[in-house]
């Protein structure tokens, strides 16, 4: 009867535990989407809206750079969102700095919705601008980590991939509200309406998404890692100088593995809406809705391209991503600067799954490098750094290069560089797929 009586209980603790790691996985898909929402929003509308609404009068080129300066002021922030966060991170716990960073970016997007315009208070709207993506970056700088730690530390080790997949789906789930919300608004508002008001829609309605990412985040536990850091007393005083110190290598080569990934994504998703409406002419609503069925369908690469990389390596099948990006630009503005539409949106579409074959695996890729007591601290920085070399220029760069050369080819061949670059540093990065004994 006793040996029933255990096996019972047993059986009902896998089961809690089951459902918990579940919920930690979807707690930090659902979250990353609420907060990958807000930093889109403020993408989108750098290219679409903030030219002309902050810096009216300026020559369209320039309205355009200062416009995606202060989109790029936002990933200078976010390494020193993960330096902050990755401290208490490793200090405290993942999920304290989950709830805290989704706070602190529900309150900046909005503050950024209630921005009045050039018209109302002059350069001040663009200062007030500046001031609420430093707080987004900050805040998506150190809720990244968090979120693929708690996915990643609840699940067995050899599903990493997987479960990891999940957080970096917030990516593009979040681009398909943020894009869903822009176009809906686009869709039923005239262009004036639009600038004088529409724009905010979407920037106020965070609150309620933010609610929503907060009751889910509220009630996952913190990772059975964690606490058995703290029961064995390996907490590290100073996670951040103990990773710079110990773990210099791999804080590097993390930065530099992403390098394609995040030139690739800013491109395909936020300057391709620049690119296709002022050189190529068609309608901003038009492609905003061809970028939103790209972010579906990437909805689905990332989990895939997870799960292949727990079957075959993170290493292998980033590899193949990268390859995959030094021939693909070329083909992707072809494709575009043809301005047949059926070849428009089969590049766009396509664009960001295929740089998902980096994306989908790089959560784990990347967190599984760091021993478990600084590793809040060591993936967060690896993967934000890239933020301010490759991802927060990527656009800027892309814009010069065009203007200078007044070619598409230029920017094809600046992603192939950068993708050479991550190609090299998939077979520098070692490799820890399925390993225990790093916790």
């Amino acid at each position: 009867m006793a040996r029933v009586t255990d096996a019972a209980t047993t059986l009902r603790t896998d089961q809690a535990v089951r459902r918990h790691q579940i919920r930690a996985v979807v707690s930090a898909s659902v979250g990353t989407t609420i907060e990958w929402y807000d930093f889109f929003l403020y993408g989108v509308a750098a290219a679409a809206v903030f030219p002309q609404k902050f810096f009216p009068g300026s020559d369209p080129f320039i309205a355009t750079m200062l416009s995606f300066t202060t989109f790029f002021i936002g990933f200078v922030a976010r390494p020193i969102g993960a330096a902050i966060f990755g401290h208490f991170g490793d200090r405290v716990g993942r999920k304290k700095l989950l709830v805290f960073t989704m706070i602190v970016m529900g309150a900046s997007t909005m503050a950024v919705g209630l921005t009045p315009g050039y018209d109302v208070i002059g350069v001040w709207g663009a200062v007030l601008l500046t001031i609420g993506r430093v707080l987004q970056g900050l805040a998506i700088g150190g809720q990244w980590s968090g979120s693929v730690l708690m996915a990643a530390e609840w699940t067995d080790p050899k599903r990493r991939g997987f479960t990891t997949s999940f957080a970096q789906l917030g990516a593009p789930a979040g681009m398909v509200l943020a894009n869903g919300a822009l176009a809906l608004m686009t869709g039923i508002t005239t262009d004036q309406q639009f600038l004088d008001w529409g724009w905010r829609i979407p920037f106020l309605a965070s609150v309620a998404l933010v609610i929503t990412g907060f009751y889910i985040r509220s009630g996952v536990r913190e990772t059975p890692v964690f606490e058995e850091l703290k029961k064995t007393g390996a907490i590290v005083k100073a996670p951040l100088v103990e990773v710079l110190r110990n773990n210099g290598k791999e804080v590097a080569l993390s930065m530099f593995l992403r390098t394609s990934q995040q030139v690739c994504f800013y491109i395909y998703t936020t300057y391709v809406i620049t690119y296709a409406t002022t050189v190529l002419g068609f309608g901003r609503g038009l492609v905003l809705n061809m970028v939103m069925v790209m972010a579906l369908v990437s909805c689905f690469a990332n989990p895939l391209f997870g799960h292949l990389s727990d079957v075959y390596g993170r290493r292998t099948i980033t590899a193949i991503g990268c390859a995959l990006m030094i021939v693909f630009p070329f083909v992707y503005f072809n494709l575009l600067d043809t301005r047949m539409l059926p070849l428009v949106f089969l590049a766009i579409v396509i664009s960001n799954p295929i740089q998902d074959l980096q994306y989908g695996p790089q959560a784990a890729f990347i967190a599984e490098a760091f021993p478990a007591s600084v590793r809040y601290s060591g993936s967060a920085l690896g993967y934000q750094l890239a933020s301010i070399t490759a991802g927060g220029p990527a656009p800027l760069i892309a814009t010069v290069l065009l203007r200078e050369y007044g070619t598409s080819s230029a920017i094809a061949w600046y992603i192939a560089i950068c993708s050479v670059i991550s190609l090299i540093c998939c077979f520098l990065l070692p490799e820890h797929r399925g390993q225990r004994d790093r916790e």
